[in-house]
């Protein structure tokens, strides 16, 4: 069979159709349109002959930072290595990109076979995550006073500067999509839009964001492991989620970004749906050979 690798169009909706990916309403073709109509993302084909036998794209973030995804296989040719093959392709497309420094990938941290994929691609571990969502935090309220939100984008840089751009450490730059940090994630403009809420003592803070992955989100980011014992945390968190839902006119969600520290921390009786955790891989741009 002849093996090709390309970029897919639009006219290559009825190819994705007719895999058979064993995945019931999958979401890539529902938005094909948009995975290769945008500059964000890229969606790549590999073909044998006239067949579409594997998928996988990359989407873009604050310039710099590419992460894998989409990956699909037919199940008629599965066993060939082509989803390694052509994930492989697609990240060396990435780094062809002279902004992007990062590329990554996500997957879930029982699915063995994608992460000895992402592994012998040269990936390594960077964080384990739970995404956790809810609609409601009154019980872990205990009735203490909101925290102070800060106006002051100079005191915002400060706190994203200390404890994410001088560390190195993830930072949930969506939901969905953490990365290890960089000055690149936290552009002034966007630090304008996000809300910070600092305890009395100012020895914590609480980033509010919003997003939208089909629902309206409040996605909050605490990046410390005492979720219990800050007075005034969950109000805020509440606070700020009445807030967004008032605005929006419907039911957000509550997304938060937990360690496996922060998800144990939780009481019994916490109203977050903890999903399986999600491992973060990634690599950064290969450094030039000295004197090329």
């Amino acid at each position: 069979m002849e093996k090709t690798i390309r970029v897919l169009s639009l006219e290559d909706l009825p190819y994705m159709k007719a895999m058979q990916t064993g995945i019931e309403d999958d979401y890539v073709t529902r938005i094909f349109e948009r995975l290769v109509t945008t500059d964000q993302n890229r969606l790549f084909g590999l073909f044998l002959d006239d067949h579409l036998a594997s998928v996988c794209g990359y989407s873009i973030f604050a310039k710099h930072y590419a992460m894998l995804g989409r990956i699909r296989s037919d199940i008629r040719y599965r066993g060939k290595d082509l989803a390694t093959m052509l994930t492989s392709q697609v990240m060396d497309e990435a780094f062809k990109l002279p902004d992007i420094h990062w590329v990554g990938a996500n997957t879930q941290e029982k699915n063995l076979p994608a992460r000895r994929v992402l592994e012998k691609l040269g990936l390594s571990p960077q964080a384990v995550i739970y995404g956790a969502t809810t609609k409601d935090v009154s019980q872990l309220e205990s009735g203490s006073a909101g925290w102070n939100e800060l106006g002051d984008v100079k005191r915002k840089k400060q706190w994203v500067h200390d404890l994410y751009v001088k560390t190195g450490a993830v930072f949930p730059y969506e939901c969905y999509y953490p990365f290890p940090a960089s000055p690149e994630l936290f552009a002034e403009d966007e630090l304008e839009t996000w809300s910070f809420f600092e305890n009395a003592d100012a020895t914590r803070v609480v980033i509010a964001k919003r997003d939208i992955k089909k629902y309206h989100y409040l996605h909050a980011i605490y990046p410390w492991e005492d979720l219990m014992d800050q007075p005034g945390l969950w109000e805020t968190i509440a606070s700020a989620h009445k807030k967004l839902c008032q605005e929006v006119q419907e039911d957000a969600l509550i997304w938060m970004d937990f360690t496996k520290e922060q998800a144990q921390s939780l009481p019994e009786n916490h109203q977050f749906d903890l999903p399986s955790p999600w491992m973060l891989y990634g690599t950064r741009r290969p450094k030039a050979e000295k004197g090329a």
